[in-house]
């Protein structure tokens, strides 16, 4: 994450946010042994703290409307695949099968701050994690009385931000499909082009947006899908989700929850 502030007491506000962004880190990532998540992980049960709660809870609510297409409990799957670790391999059939049967956030039982996983499971929170610490920095940053943060308020000037929109086919590049001016919103993407790898047997390409359904990188047509909305963890679990469900049950999605967000959706 990258945080620049404007303000008197920007200083201050950039300090802070890191050391927010740090706690946060401690306590979410499954790439830290010591995490609150990875304790989970291990003893299949555990006490979340009140923001690990409110990430759990928001993520089991949208495995429900989007039947499914937004899953925590892919991190087996993430495993076997090696984009945890590195080890990129594409898993066999028996292998896939036996993750599959455990996995499904329908398995995770939450009470208040009380977790309890099914047999087999792990959760990850890496795809809702990211805006809610981008909301948890918007209020940090108005206790610090700054007056324009990233794409929350305006410019110093009062202008709108804008905020460009990758084109995926060009990642490497500074070409855009275009560019949103906009004010007090979150902007998270969600694209096949930033993680994955390439069989050295077959040549072929394998991103890391699992479906859960199948087990393998979901491959529906779209490209790359932009959520905004004033919530930050919504987008970004939208964005992911949208990325599994495909374009026409996107829109669908959108027709029955969009009260609060829009979509840019790129097919092939």
């Amino acid at each position: 994450m990258t945080v620049t502030c404007y303000g008197e007491r920007c200083e201050e506000a950039v300090e802070a946010a890191e050391h927010e962004i740090r706690r946060l880190d401690d306590l979410l990532s499954v790439g830290n042994a010591d995490s609150e998540v990875s304790a989970v992980n291990r003893d299949g049960t555990g006490t979340l703290s009140e923001d690990t709660a409110e990430m759990v809870a928001e993520a089991l609510s949208l495995y429900d409307t989007t039947g499914g297409a937004f899953d925590i409990t892919v991190y087996p799957l993430m495993e076997l695949w090696g984009f945890t670790t590195g080890d990129f391999a594409v898993p066999d059939a028996a292998a896939l099968a036996d993750v599959l049967a455990n996995s499904g956030s329908d398995k995770v039982t939450l009470d208040g701050d009380a977790v309890t996983l099914s047999e087999g499971q792990g959760i990850d929170l890496g795809g809702i994690a990211k805006g809610f610490t981008s909301a948890r920095l918007m209020e940090i940053f108005k206790e610090y009385d700054l007056v324009s943060v990233q794409c929350y308020g305006t410019k110093p000037d009062g202008s709108l931000w804008r905020c460009g929109i990758q084109d995926p086919n060009h990642p490497d590049s500074d070409s855009y499909l275009g560019v949103l001016s906009l004010a007090d919103k979150a902007v998270i993407t969600s694209g096949a082009y930033e993680r994955y790898f390439v069989d050295e047997t077959t040549g072929e390409t394998y991103h890391h947006i699992l479906d859960p359904k199948t087990g393998y990188p979901a491959n529906n047509g779209l490209l790359s899908v932009s959520v905004v909305s004033a919530n930050g963890m919504l987008a970004d679990g939208l964005s992911t989700a949208c990325y599994v469900m495909g374009l026409e049950q996107s829109i669908d999605y959108w027709r029955t929850y969009g009260s609060d967000f829009d979509l840019i959706l790129m097919d092939e």
